[in-house]
């Protein structure tokens, strides 16, 4: 893996943000390395905001390491 790309800290240390759900106000939690988790009290779809460097750099899969940056992708 790469350890100087600045732009995947957090997906390779995922930090945690608190979101309030758009459909019922439920605080959920969402990790940088998610780009998108399920309300727990009623099922809405809550996207990460940040745009992965995953999706677009060419050294992502060399950075993240493969396992992840398959994941990442996958979503």
């Amino acid at each position: 893996m790469i350890e100087q790309c600045p732009g995947a800290a957090d997906i390779r240390t995922p930090t945690i943000t608190l979101k309030n759900c758009p459909e019922c106000g439920e605080e959920v939690e969402i990790f940088s390395n998610e780009m998108q988790v399920k309300c727990s009290n009623c099922g809405f779809t809550i996207y990460n905001d940040v745009e992965a460097c995953i999706q677009w750099c060419k050294y992502a899969e060399e950075c993240v390491g493969e396992e992840l940056y398959k994941k990442l992708k996958k979503e």
